[in-house]
């Protein structure tokens, strides 16, 4: 594991650590740059409105991904194979490539306002692109296979004995899937949602391309300040909040959502 360890200090914890102090060492010492962002109210709806936004894409991939991977797992052959490459077929193309497409789709000409027109939804284009609900849709359809694997992992372990007993025991569809399928599933559910919520946290490319200045993110905020006003200080102590907000997030999530718990282990 000497490799490994040594990539990640080398990689990630020293610039971080580097990153960071210069947040409380310039202009001058002190703790100044983080009471900037505590005095100015505008920091604050951006962290809000960043938290938000991963919640809701968080949300909406679980939502979308648990029935694919119940279709995964129950699935074999040709159509196993399809599904699968459906949700792998992402990854061999960029973030970008998946956001400018998403751009093509909703612009006032696009694919999408012309469907609405087409059902009679919509009379006349609407502005679709540059929206918070533009960012949260490309945002949920590329992290969504993050979302499907873990749980596809989950699902994959339950032995298909149990919804056969559940069966037996007069138990429906829904009562099995509710108090069986569900519960042993939590485990690749909760790595899923934290996996996705995390990284919809610190996103930038999406937000940046289909965002408007006044639905900005985190991310956005600490490149502006970085390209635009060269405040590299005032960017790092944005940084550390992120870090800080990643961390007591990531804390929470393993102390109240203890996997042993939700089996039904003991505590």
């Amino acid at each position: 594991m000497a490799p490994f360890f040594l990539l990640i200090g080398f990689a990630f914890l020293y610039p971080l650590l580097s990153l960071l102090s210069i947040s409380v060492t310039e202009p001058q010492t002190g703790l100044q740059n983080y009471e900037r962002i505590l005095d100015t109210p505008v920091y604050g709806k951006v962290l809000l409105r960043t938290l938000w936004i991963a919640l809701l894409v968080s949300i909406l991939s679980l939502f979308l991904a648990f029935p694919v991977a119940m279709a995964m797992v129950s699935s074999s052959g040709a159509m196993a194979v399809f599904i699968t490459a459906c949700i792998l077929l992402p990854f061999w193309s960029s973030v970008l490539v998946r956001t400018a497409a998403w751009a093509v789709l909703l612009q006032r000409n696009g694919i999408v306002n012309d469907l609405l027109q087409a059902i009679g939804i919509i009379d006349a284009p609407v502005r679709l692109l540059y929206t918070q609900g533009a960012v949260v849709v490309a945002m949920t359809h590329v992290l969504m296979p993050f979302m499907v694997l873990p749980i596809y992992g989950a699902l994959r372990n339950i032995p298909p004995d149990y919804g056969r007993a559940a069966a037996i025991c007069g138990a429906g569809p829904l009562r099995s899937f509710f108090e069986v399928t569900l519960p042993l599933a939590m485990p690749g559910v909760l790595g899923g949602f934290i996996l996705v919520f995390l990284t919809a946290l610190g996103y930038f490319i999406t937000p940046a391309l289909l965002g408007s200045p006044q639905e900005m993110m985190i991310a956005t905020l600490i490149s502006q300040q970085l390209r635009e006003f060269l405040d590299w200080p005032f960017a790092a102590a944005l940084v550390g909040v992120l870090t800080l907000f990643v961390t007591a997030i990531t804390l929470l999530f393993s102390r109240v959502f203890r996997f042993d718990r939700m089996l039904g282990g003991q505590v």
